[in-house]
């Protein structure tokens, strides 16, 4: 007859205790995970050297051996080390799972419902494009940093940007640590692997005089009042593109940045709320920008008496002959012919964010209200981006106090 000691979780019951078969029986009833059992096997030529069994309730209820030995002794040190893994999440015990079925798991069911779908999009490519490929097939729980080391090494040959590679380390990290939380591997490995060096792209913003170069170029352009916010108040593409009229107030000259679009393959255009709560921000207009807006405006109704029954009423401020969104690649070749108009170099329409950052910083506006123009989440972010124009404001500072110990600074001497 087979003899079995239960073993809970909680080990302070004595292993020499025998309980009864009906006490036995109620406890096989009631047994869930995080028990544990040891038996002896019937005498055959296999259970000679090692009749006694230990196991293990696994959360799906199914068992698991943890092993076979010579002793009762011996299988019960093995059983409670096996459960006291079992607790700490220091071994999986079931099934290897893959790490591409984890990864497609957890970005879908667990991590999708609190991203945007932007950034899904762009979890799913990095995903079904770098990791999967090198990672996928090996089990999770045999994961290690030798692993992810080769993969960065691998993109880096292949001339991955090193945005992309800082993506597919956060992703990564993020997953492993819920893999962590959820009991089934026993740490993150990418604590052990050094992180990618992000470096910051590089940037050319315009100068003040290139800036007045641009604004002369696009007047009268159908664009103009996109081009002139952009360059006027660094505001991202995606932004000026979702922009709507209930949004603007052209009386108190103020307009809100609430939300973004992008054109996703796929899914068409994707609005939705800025990333943080920085970036819903207020926005000052001067004269220049409500002139401007209001012939826009003018111009725009002219359009949609054109349209007709074709005309799509969704309030937008930039839209296409029909009232719809406008897509990046249009904004962009009409920004690069208005910029070789100018005879000024072809860079990126984000570089007006940033020109419009380092001619304020320039000008001397504090750099804690260029964040909030900018929608910065924190001044540190503006900082980082911006501090090689701090020097040039150090300089004139130091000439301002000086002006102000010599008695020679106007303000003052009034």
């Amino acid at each position: 007859m087979n003899r079995e000691v239960v073993v809970m979780a909680r080990h302070d019951e004595r292993p020499d205790s025998q309980p009864s078969e009906a006490s036995q029986e109620r406890r096989r009833k009631r047994r869930g995970h995080g028990e544990g059992s040891i038996f002896e096997r019937k005498s055959d030529r296999k259970s000679r050297k090692k009749p006694w069994v230990a196991q293990v309730t696994l959360e799906t209820g199914k068992k698991k051996t943890v092993g076979y030995f010579r002793t009762r002794q011996e299988a019960q040190v093995a059983l409670r080390k096996a459960l006291n893994e079992l607790e700490q999440g220091t071994v999986l015990l079931g099934r290897d799972q893959s790490v591409r079925d984890y990864l497609e798991h957890w970005l879908e069911y667990v991590h999708k419902p609190s991203i945007r779908l932007t950034t899904y999009l762009l979890y799913q490519r990095i995903l079904h494009t770098h990791i999967l490929p090198a990672l996928g097939n090996i089990p999770l729980r045999r994961l290690q940093p030798e692993h992810i080391e080769r993969l960065y090494a691998a993109k880096r040959e292949e001339g991955l940007a090193p945005k992309t590679l800082s993506n597919i380390h956060k992703l990564l990290h993020v997953a492993l640590r819920d893999a962590v939380r959820r009991g089934k591997v026993a740490r993150n490995v990418l604590d052990m692997v050094k992180a990618p060096q992000e470096f910051s792209p590089e940037r050319s913003p315009l100068t003040s005089d290139q800036a007045a170069l641009l604004a002369a170029a696009i007047k009268q352009h159908s664009l103009e009042a996109l081009f002139l916010l952009a360059i006027m108040t660094g505001m991202r593409q995606g932004e000026l593109l979702a922009l709507r009229w209930q949004d603007v107030d052209l009386v108190r000259g103020r307009l809100q940045v609430l939300r973004t679009v992008s054109y996703k393959a796929g899914h068409g255009f994707v609005e939705t709320e800025t990333k943080t709560r920085k970036s819903r921000r207020s926005i000052f207009l001067p004269p220049l920008a409500i002139e401007t807006l209001k012939a826009h405006q003018a111009r725009q109704l002219e359009a949609r008496l054109k349209a007709g029954d074709r005309w799509k009423e969704m309030d937008l401020v930039f839209c296409t002959q029909n009232g719809n969104f406008l897509t990046d690649s249009f904004v962009r070749r009409q920004y690069y012919q208005l910029l070789d108009q100018a005879g000024l170099p072809r860079i990126h329409f984000h570089d007006l964010r940033h020109s419009a950052a380092t001619i304020l910083l320039a000008l001397g506006v504090p750099i804690k209200v260029v964040q909030e123009l900018l929608g910065h989440s924190h001044v540190n972010t503006t900082l980082s981006i911006y501090f090689h124009v701090l020097p040039g404001m150090q300089e004139e500072a130091m000439r301002k106090m000086e002006e102000v110990l010599r008695g020679q600074h106007p303000e003052l001497s009034e």
